[in-house]
């Protein structure tokens, strides 16, 4: 069983209620989430997240939050969630990046995957069942995974 593991997915959320991402996580993360494991979660709004306040409230597991530059930088749906989940949280890291930029999000998505045995995705999904390109920020984290040679979840969403 993976002992680190990093969450990505989208930041567009709204298409589902957050009671349908607790189910969604409860049968997904759930598995995983052992004292032993410790989970890396983006601070964006979203997955990221959900994900936040799901692992801090279900789960005993460690969680390590990922900023790309620095929280205040983060949208306020972000801050309040690392904020609400403070004390579960192991640890923030800040990555000080000059700007808040897809070069600095995907650099702070590559730092999770590689201090990481599995990555758990969680992309949009749209019309028809189909996932957008590979040019978000989730798909290339998950390809990202798979050239290291590591193992991916993809939960679409």
């Amino acid at each position: 069983m993976p002992r680190s593991i990093t969450i990505t997915g989208t930041r567009t959320t709204g298409h589902h209620p957050d009671r349908w991402y607790d189910t969604t996580f409860a049968a997904y993360l759930a598995p995983f989430a052992t004292l032993r494991t410790h989970f890396f979660v983006g601070g964006a709004k979203g997955i990221d997240s959900l994900a936040l306040l799901w692992l801090a409230a279900h789960t005993r597991s460690a969680i390590t939050v990922v900023m790309p530059a620095t929280l205040e930088d983060q949208p306020e749906e972000a801050q309040q969630a690392v904020a609400r989940c403070r004390s579960r949280i192991t640890e923030v890291v800040e990555l000080k990046a000059p700007s808040l930029h897809s070069a600095a999000y995907h650099a702070r998505n590559r730092w999770m995957v590689d201090r990481t045995e599995l990555t758990i995705g969680f992309p949009r999904t749209i019309q028809g069942g189909s996932t957008p390109s590979a040019k978000t920020g989730t798909w290339q984290t998950l390809n990202y995974t798979a050239a290291l040679g590591k193992p991916r979840l993809i939960v679409p969403i």
